[in-house]
């Protein structure tokens, strides 16, 4: 992989991390950057699940894969933010 590969992969974590926490509903009483971070996580294992469904190369904007990273992103955005809000009060 490529430092450019990198630097995009990580520019798409940030917007799916941010998709993601419009996706969850309520306030989340998370960071910004915690936000970002989960992002990054989910977009990468969005697209290794993706690719082992067979569906990340696909001809165009791979839609699917895009809605795997943003369900990961939301479910992560919400598993943190019910453990986090908690510890905060």
């Amino acid at each position: 992989m490529h430092v450019g590969g990198i630097i995009s992969g990580i520019i798409i974590g940030l917007i799916i991390g941010a998709l993601g926490r419009l996706v969850v509903p309520g306030k989340q009483n998370i960071p910004i950057w915690l936000t970002l971070v989960i992002g990054v996580v989910a977009a990468l294992l969005g697209t290794a699940v993706a690719g082992a469904l067979d569906v990340a190369d696909t001809s165009g904007i791979d839609w699917i894969e895009l809605l795997i990273q943003v369900v990961f992103a939301a479910i992560g955005v919400a598993i943190v933010a019910g453990t986090y809000g908690r510890r905060r009060i």
